[in-house]
């Protein structure tokens, strides 16, 4: 067995294979940059070595500075985690030839998995469906909009080295390939060091369905089940689970088996996933396709250890130790259901531009239940780990001994974060933007969700912008909930964008009253700091809170309280500077994150945020009519969305410009976005140059 693993990597993936190493007995090596040095996965490593300034390129992605530290510190494997150097076949080469057991597969099955074109020409000859398309070289523009015609439109470009979402275009039109296909090249360069571009038809109605594979270096190769990672981005998965609300057994069988053909093809060993894409009109169970194969763990690996109790950080050591698999393809089985929501910093709405800056606030909700996959507590079926010994750590015999119904055996749904960043800490302009893994386990799909929404629900961020409240629209959304998803989902159901869950006629009756509730409270603590007028002075019984323009009225005595004459059955404790409440209302639970405002407070729970008005029912006649301060109109400004660098501008003094044309490109966090106009004009100054950097809110240009 190894003795010291160095994690190649940062943030919550460091911090995930520290867990899995630490309780495995293993001694631990961090790196990090300048950025890194006092984060969560140095602090919890036995020893970390400083690799240089906080650019990727000058630490993270430094191969000879990473071998120097396993060296130094003598650690005897490194796992690569994801993304940085975890799929370059150089490096895990490099590994090899130092003396130093790299965690992942062999280099070989790195290379011929790494180009997008050469994979999907193995895979054809494996005998795996492959998209059609245009697998050679591309030269230019000219060449991308002849191809594309033949293909027909729609068509998706991608760099032949990308990944993560990088380096991807969907154009449904000539004009879109020639605005696309450069920053197509660009980003592929500037992400991967590989400029090339192929081009694909485009499945109509596509879902995007993974096969986690792992094997081990004496030929067994297994299929995990599947993943549908379905609900994109800009093509950078947001939701994942397991199993697919789709996938049927016969359809899982066959995309397993051709995923380990493939497999076994390359000589592959290790954890690794090959992505497929299905027509979602399909009813055959053959309508999938070939997409790519990711050479390392995923980020969405959490929900296949939850269906299948399989610690895969774990396996993947033990197979870079030389050891075979412990189980075959008939234990592996499929028990209830696990979603993983990705937290980004990003601003769902001002069109989800990334956010940085420090975490003021930082409070995940507390992992519940004992999931025996979460590595931080592991009590671990005696399938996924042979080193916990078929016990707990505190010593009891585990409930799951074998691939039994979790339901049956009277598991109870659980939450697991999977983070590495700590309140105070800096979302830095670096780095992936994702904050966190938010993940939940139940017996049912509609269980895991419930479960999702009341995790979100208690999840404190301040600072950087969240997608928490958009996460939470998904999880109710009536259509996701229903299975019946693709890859379009969000550009369907959010064409204008996102601007909040909507509320119902209950839910917003439900916050009146937790408002007048805390209100009565804060009022009850100010009378009893005042030494004069205490006494005299009681809370007001009645309350008017005005909640989305809103009127209710509320009043309370001491066993119940009604609203708008409806008697609500209310339970809850609020003690003046709670940050979160949870009431009952009615029976059923509801978790408000609640922020003191000057006349009231900000209730924000189940997707949304509502500014609370709260006034004692006799003064609240007095108050109807006071003038809300109207923000002023930005639109004839071109704002910088994000922190970023201005990439080009497209337009000068002078020039007439139409709405939606391209005005200028910003590059953040490695992916470019084009600016458009939202209004016709002229331009009438321009307050930037290309190479500038540019902070949030600064202005770009000005249109008359």
């Amino acid at each position: 067995m190894l003795k010291k693993i160095l994690v190649a990597n940062r943030g919550e993936i460091a911090c995930r294979v520290f867990r899995t190493a630490k309780r495995m007995g293993l001694a631990t090596v961090a790196v990090y940059s300048d950025a890194d040095a006092r984060a969560p996965h140095v602090l919890m490593a036995d020893e970390a070595v400083r690799l240089g300034p906080a650019p990727a390129a000058e630490s993270y992605l430094k191969a000879d500075l990473i071998l120097a530290a396993a060296k130094a510190t003598g650690a005897d494997c490194i796992h690569p985690g994801y993304g940085f150097l975890s799929e370059r076949e150089s490096f895990a080469r490099a590994c090899a030839e130092a003396g130093i057991a790299f965690v992942g597969p062999p280099p070989a099955a790195i290379a011929a998995m790494g180009d997008k074109i050469e994979s999907k020409k193995l895979a054809k000859a494996a005998g795996v469906n492959v998209v059609p398309g245009f697998l050679g070289e591309i030269a230019d523009t000219e060449e991308a909009v002849t191809i594309a015609s033949g293909i027909g439109y729609p068509v998706m470009m991608k760099a032949s080295a990308g990944g993560g979402g990088k380096g991807m275009r969907l154009a449904y039109s000539e004009q879109d390939v020639r605005e696309g296909f450069e920053a197509t090249k660009r980003e592929g360069l500037a992400s991967f060091g590989d400029d090339r571009v192929f081009i694909e038809k485009f499945i109509e109605s596509p879902r995007h369905i993974e096969i986690q594979l792992l094997g081990d270096q004496h030929g067994n190769i297994l299929y995990l089940n599947e993943r549908e990672c379905s609900i994109q981005r800009r093509h950078q998965k947001v939701v994942e689970e397991a199993p697919s609300p789709f996938v049927t057994p016969k359809m899982r069988k066959a995309m397993g088996e051709q995923a380990v053909a493939l497999a076994r093809a390359v000589g592959y060993y290790s954890a690794g996933t090959v992505e497929l894409i299905v027509s979602g009109a399909d009813t055959t169970g053959e309508g999938f396709y070939f997409l790519e194969m990711n050479t390392r763990l995923q980020v969405e690996h959490p929900v296949t250890e939850a269906i299948t109790g399989i610690d895969l950080v774990e396996q993947m050591i033990r197979v870079a130790s030389g050891e075979a698999l412990a189980f075959t393809q008939a234990d592996i089985g499929i028990n209830g259901w696990a979603i993983e929501n990705r937290v980004y910093a990003e601003d769902p709405y001002r069109g989800f531009l990334p956010s940085t800056g420090r975490l003021v606030r930082y409070s995940p909700p507390e992992s519940e239940g004992t999931p025996y996959t979460d590595p931080q507590a592991s009590p671990q079926r005696k399938l996924g780990s042979q080193a916990a010994g078929g016990a707990l750590s505190n010593g009891e015999t585990p409930a799951f001994a074998g691939v039994t119904d979790m339901e049956e055996a009277g598991q109870q749904p659980y939450t697991r974060v999977d983070d590495g960043v700590r309140e105070g800490g800096e979302v830095s302009i670096f780095y992936d933007p994702m904050i966190a893994k938010l993940i939940t386990w139940a017996p049912t799909r509609e269980g895991a969700i419930d479960a999702q929404i009341a995790a979100l629900d208690a999840f404190e961020i301040e600072g950087p912008g969240n997608n928490i409240d958009f996460l939470s629209a998904l999880m109710q959304h009536p259509r996701f909930r229903s299975g019946t998803i693709t890859t379009g989902f969000i550009a369907e159901e959010y064409p204008d964008g996102f601007h909040g869950a909507p509320a119902s006629p209950d839910l917003l009756r439900s916050l009146a009253a937790i408002a007048a509730f805390a209100a009565t409270a804060e009022a009850d603590r100010a009378r009893r700091s005042d030494g004069q007028l205490g006494d005299r002075l009681q809370p007001p019984a009645d309350w008017t809170v005005r909640i989305d323009g809103v009127d209710h009225n509320i009043e309370l005595d001491e066993d119940e309280i009604s609203v708008d004459g409806v008697a609500l059955d209310l339970a809850m404790e609020y003690t003046p500077g709670d940050r979160v409440v949870e009431a009952e209302i009615d029976g059923e639970p509801l978790i408000v994150k609640i922020a003191r405002t000057r006349t009231g407070f900000k209730l924000t729970t189940r997707g949304a945020s509502h500014i609370v008005r709260t006034l004692p029912a006799h003064v609240a006649p007095y108050a109807r009519h006071l003038i809300e301060k109207v923000p002023p109109d930005l639109s004839r400004f071109l704002l910088c969305p994000m922190p970023g660098l201005l990439m080009r501008l497209d337009v000068a003094a002078g020039d007439t410009v139409v709405l939606g044309q391209p005005l200028a490109v910003v590059e953040a966090m490695k992916m470019e976005n084009i600016l458009r106009a939202e209004k016709a004009g002229i331009v009438k100054s321009v307050s930037a140059a290309p190479g500038d950097s540019l902070a949030v809110d600064a202005v770009i240009l000005e249109i008359d």
